[in-house]
């Protein structure tokens, strides 16, 4: 528990059935609330400001998929809401088990947040005011952001060990997570075409891959030719077939290792060298031991969350509309 939470006073833990019913009691206030968690309501609204930014890509990602669009909406929302609940959920936790957070410390939060977000306080009230919020407003979010990252950090981000016995039978269990392709180690000279009839580019790419017939080393001509900035010596590194170019992949995986072809498409020349080959295989144990680890320790922390949230859950009045 960070130090800014101080215990206070033990476990209390009677559901507020009674102020749960007397907030959903009027009819036009239901209308508007998605779920009762004790005493504090979770309303229609609260669910879109927080699905907003997934709304909003999603919006973009599915823009001529209308229907995929209102499928993937509903699942973000559904989603949304279980994580506010969580949030009310972990809220009332740090009330009744009699946790404080100082005024001075939420105020500190709430300038390092500013200082983070918005940069200075001019740009932070005119961002408040576009997006209808109030200052007490923000400064409870941010108040309760922290008490959640907080909570979610004691009961759930705790050191987990991960035997080896269990990474052993994790990977013997799934061996198909760890199968790859044929794999290729390439080098990659790349020259753009201004049009499909470009022959100028053909020739220097021809007349650069003579001299590295000749000797000259692949790296050296990609340094001073290659027009692929994301690459340091026309290195590509390690490649599956599946993800290169269908013209590009036909020549390289049919190359000797150390063998040098060029290729010729109506946008681009590309001189290719395959440095090394790996048949496709199951990776080994050695070379995803960590990675399995990782995969144990996020399903143990999963595990740890649920049984937690199931628990404060059998305490806590929900009902949802």
């Amino acid at each position: 528990m960070p130090k800014y939470l101080m215990k206070t006073f033990p476990l209390i833990l009677a559901a507020l059935l009674g102020a749960a019913v007397s907030a959903v009691a009027d009819p036009a206030v239901i209308d508007g609330i998605k779920s009762v968690v004790s005493s504090q309501v979770v309303t229609f609204a609260e669910v879109e400001d927080y699905c907003r930014p997934a709304a909003d890509a999603l919006r973009r990602q599915y823009a001529s998929e209308p229907d995929v669009f209102r499928s993937k909406l509903n699942v973000a929302f559904n989603d949304g809401l279980t994580n506010l609940i969580e949030r009310q959920l972990i809220l009332r936790s740090f009330e009744t088990d009699g946790y404080k957070l100082p005024d001075s410390v939420i105020d500190e939060l709430v300038q390092e947040r500013i200082h983070e977000r918005f940069g200075d306080r001019v740009t932070f009230m005119k961002t408040l005011q576009a997006q209808g919020l109030t200052v007490e407003q923000f400064r409870k979010q941010v108040r309760e952001q922290y008490i959640e990252a907080a909570l979610r950090n004691q009961n759930v981000q705790r050191e987990i060990f991960v035997s080896p016995t269990k990474i052993e039978n994790y990977y013997l269990a799934n061996q198909d997570e760890f199968r790859v392709e044929d794999e290729i180690k390439l080098r990659m000279i790349t020259f753009a075409k201004s049009t499909p009839d470009d022959t100028n580019v053909l020739k220097l790419a021809r007349e650069v891959q003579a001299k590295i017939k000749d000797g000259t080393p692949f790296a050296e001509m990609a340094s001073i030719y290659s027009q692929d900035a994301q690459s340091q010596g026309g290195e590509r590194g390690w490649m599956q077939h599946s993800v290169l170019r269908k013209e590009l992949a036909e020549v390289a995986f049919g190359l000797q290792t150390g063998a040098t072809e060029l290729v010729d498409t109506p946008d681009t020349c590309y001189l290719l060298l395959v440095e090394d080959k790996h048949a496709a295989r199951v990776r080994p144990l050695t070379e995803v031991a960590a990675d399995i680890e990782k995969i144990l320790r996020v399903k143990q922390q999963a595990k740890l969350q649920k049984q937690w949230l199931d628990g404060l859950a059998k305490k806590t009045f929900i009902r949802y509309f």
